[in-house]
């Protein structure tokens, strides 16, 4: 069975969010909580590039919001955005939040991810 790559945004989920999220990101860019939400999605609709990405790794995926994070993990509370290797019930850190909030660019986050899972 593959290991699974588990993606957690530091925004939670819903509708109101998502608006509330996409007009931070519009009007006050650099105080937006969410650098993996940042630099993955544009304002309405994930990255062409990053989603090319995505479906070159060999691995499965997963994406949640914090609060559906907490909801299914309620005895960890890492600092988000992060990036998990989801193996069963076991998550390991695979990139932290302050390796993500060092990324600028789609091409940093990619390289990042690469470098660790060789």
């Amino acid at each position: 069975m593959k290991k699974t790559i588990l993606f957690v945004y530091n925004a939670d989920s819903g509708l109101f969010n998502t608006l509330t999220d996409i007009a931070h990101k519009i009007f006050a860019p650099e105080t937006y909580e969410c650098n993996l939400c940042a630099i993955t999605y544009g304002n309405f609709a994930m990255r062409a590039e990053w989603k090319e990405f995505l479906e070159t790794l060999d691995h499965e995926l997963e994406f949640l919001h914090r609060d559906e994070f907490s909801g299914r993990y309620p005895g960890l509370s890492p600092a988000l955005p992060a990036i998990f290797l989801k193996d069963g019930d076991l998550l390991e850190p695979l990139i932290t939040a302050e390796e993500i909030n060092g990324c600028t660019s789609i091409a940093d986050l990619k390289d990042l991810i690469t470098a660790r899972l060789t």
